[in-house]
């Protein structure tokens, strides 16, 4: 079953993280969400943080997992809020299993196809020999020439951890990834519907979510509306984390 970090008492939220990312990245979220009545179930997705590691990375795969959660620990008309890589797992979510999901919330990701643009992040990642046993200042450095943002790269530090005493190691399944890339893009069917309340927040700064995506959006939400959190990029949440809160708390509570 899926790691999770679990928080508060009444409707059921789940929170999904985006590629390379883990729960931890929501906690501050998930404790405020906690405080106005909802069971917040903070996921780590497999291959992330401390889910199971498997060599099959699908959609389709996500969702069954999560589905199983929910089976595993009596979630039933759950609330759900996804983030890029996890707001497809929502979307899909959704669209397939409409009995459980009662209001949906996507954070900066549509339903459309990506192309692959994380090569680079990939190849930074991949650059680092753990054997040679770096400390966690040195497996920045190896990062750096790949990944110039440097919220990206602390973004991605967060996934170290300490394997043993001697040597660190990422939380994600870095081999998984790299052999599977082209999974992150995939978009939603079309004729997949989710016809029950649903928010999209996209970033004003991001070139995730285009006004010309909204025919698109809306044809597989038709109860959708879209917000947009100013000045904001691809981690929303992250960088306006009080906009983002308001928003959705505004929405789940309606």
């Amino acid at each position: 079953m899926l790691y999770s970090k679990i928080e508060g008492q009444g409707q059921p939220l789940i929170i999904l993280h985006g590629f390379l990312g883990m729960s931890d990245n929501w906690k501050t979220l998930g404790v405020q969400y906690a405080e106005n009545g909802f069971e917040v179930h903070l996921l780590d997705l497999r291959n992330h943080g401390r889910s199971l590691h498997a060599d099959e990375f699908t959609y389709e795969v996500m969702v069954q997992d999560v589905v199983e959660y929910c089976a595993e620990k009596n979630l039933v008309k759950i609330d759900v809020i996804g983030h890029s890589m996890g707001g497809k797992v929502a979307m899909l979510l959704a669209a397939t299993h409409s009995d459980l999901v009662e209001k949906l919330i996507v954070a900066d990701i549509g339903p459309k196809f990506y192309p692959q643009h994380h090569q680079e992040i990939l190849a930074g990642l991949s650059a680092v020999d753990f054997s040679a046993q770096p400390s966690r200042a040195e497996v920045e450095d190896i990062l750096t020439p790949y990944i110039k943002d440097a919220g990206t790269r602390q973004f991605l530090m967060k996934s170290l951890y300490w394997k043993s005493p001697e040597q660190l190691a990422f939380r994600f399944n870095l081999a998984v990834f790299n052999q599977n890339l082209e999974a992150i893009g995939k978009p939603l069917a079309s004729d997949l519907i989710f016809d029950k309340p649903t928010l999209f927040i996209r970033g004003g700064a991001s070139s995730y979510v285009l006004d010309s995506d909204f025919e698109m959006i809306q044809q597989h939400f038709p109860k959708v509306v879209v917000e947009t959190v100013p000045k904001a990029g691809h981690w929303l949440h992250a960088e306006n984390p009080k906009l983002f809160y308001e928003l959705s708390t505004s929405f789940l509570r309606q």
